[in-house]
């Protein structure tokens, strides 16, 4: 059976609107033509309550896809919830999805809509021409509860099929600045094959001894240096083990690095600009550009006024984004230089919980009862005051 591996659409990501849309539907059509079955490792959307329209896009996207005729069905489904359509497109939500325990979120209507098969902690087991595969899967939860999760769920392979084990997580191995990410050795054996979203690159890995496959985005969203390459999904062969990256048609991202510590001011200028006219010649269409400046300028430099409006030179022209995160006086960079790769590799909203959970685990705050990321989201909760705080305390009190 060959199975597309495509994740992270982020529909409604408002920096790049079109892009989410235009690229999510070319990978999804692209998929179902080379493709038995998809799995979608999580973030179908942006945010947890994505907008009519933003929901309405993503219908239309998976409508077209349950309409066609599919070599494959899903003939089996245990766990959690139920499934709707036996179309194989099986997905689990990820951290951009996640709401508060029992809450709905969006890959839960797509999935009562019969577009798709919620796998969240459940099984969803494929067929075709007699060969079977089973998806487990586990949803994107708060990182310091996904070995607690892992370790109740206790996922295990079915026997005589081909296993998958699908999650939505961060994992210290590629994200090595957090000691409470999972582990790969920590993830559950036994599965043919593993399948990850969340990490915005590419990455072809091994956990016991067997593939570990993560997509990648299909639109830009952090800028980061592992984005520069076409964005795409993978398409692995489940009797052969082979695996092929199918690229789309996505924007181009290119990052360059001026070094302007040994440049006079109206040098540096030049310099940025002639790398951004370059960058832009040798593309067909409107890039993203991000200039990374390194080296140390003086303090109260009059290229910063400059800096700050040439985004808005190039309008029409590219997306153009300076950085200046590496031209800090020495004795910031020095004292900060372990903390800017760790920021580099990290989005803002995980910079944000990580520095909260931080100054919890200072004063002494005992979260093994319940995690502080599902509190949070417990207090975000649409429900109303009496129910947020009914459904806290039953948390905390348990």
């Amino acid at each position: 059976m060959r199975i597309a591996i495509l994740s992270d659409f982020h529909l409604g990501y408002e920096r790049f609107r079109e892009d989410a849309f235009r690229q999510a539907e070319e990978a999804l059509g692209r998929a179902a033509e080379l493709a038995d079955a998809m799995l979608i490792p999580g973030d179908i959307f942006d945010g947890r309550t994505p907008r009519p329209d933003v929901i309405a896009e993503a219908i239309n996207l998976f409508r077209n896809l349950s309409r066609r005729k599919w070599n494959a069905r899903v003939v089996d489904f245990v766990g959690d919830g139920s499934h709707y359509t036996d179309v194989p497109i099986i997905a689990i939500p990820g951290t951009h999805e996640r709401r508060a325990q029992d809450d709905a979120d969006p890959v839960d209507l797509l999935g009562l809509a019969g577009l798709l098969v919620d796998a969240s902690n459940a099984t969803a087991v494929i067929e075709a021409g007699g060969e079977r595969v089973a998806v487990r899967g586990i949803g994107g939860i708060a990182d310091e509860r996904f070995g607690q999760v892992v370790s109740e769920q206790n996922p295990r392979p079915l026997e005589g099929v081909f296993n998958v084990f699908m999650f939505h997580e961060s994992l210290y191995e590629l994200l090595p600045f957090n000691e409470q990410f999972m582990r790969m050795e920590e993830l559950p054996g036994g599965f043919d094959l593993y399948v990850c979203g969340h990490i915005h690159g590419r990455v072809e890995g091994n956990v016991h001894g067997k593939k570990l496959l993560i997509p990648g985005s299909t639109v830009l969203t952090q800028l980061r240096e592992t984005e520069q390459e076409r964005k795409g999904f993978y398409v692995y062969d489940t009797k052969s083990g082979a695996y092929e990256h199918v690229k789309i048609n996505s924007r181009r991202f290119v990052l360059q690095k001026v070094d302007v510590s040994k440049l006079g001011e109206g040098t540096i200028v030049s310099a940025v600009e002639e790398g951004i006219e370059s960058m832009i010649n040798a593309s067909n269409d409107r890039p993203v550009i991000r200039v990374v400046m390194e080296g140390k300028v003086p303090r109260g430099s009059s290229i910063e006024t400059y800096l700050n409006d040439m985004p808005r030179k190039y309008d029409g022209k590219a997306v153009v984004e300076i950085s200046r995160a590496g031209i800090e006086e020495e004795s910031l960079r020095a004292a900060s230089a372990q903390g800017k790769v760790t920021f580099e590799k990290m989005s803002v909203k995980d910079i944000g919980m990580g520095i909260f959970l931080e100054n919890l685990k200072q004063q002494g705050v005992d979260t093994g009862r319940v995690g502080p990321v599902d509190l949070l989201e417990m207090l975000g909760s649409d429900m109303g005051k009496d129910k947020i705080v009914k459904k806290v305390m039953e948390e905390l009190l348990k």
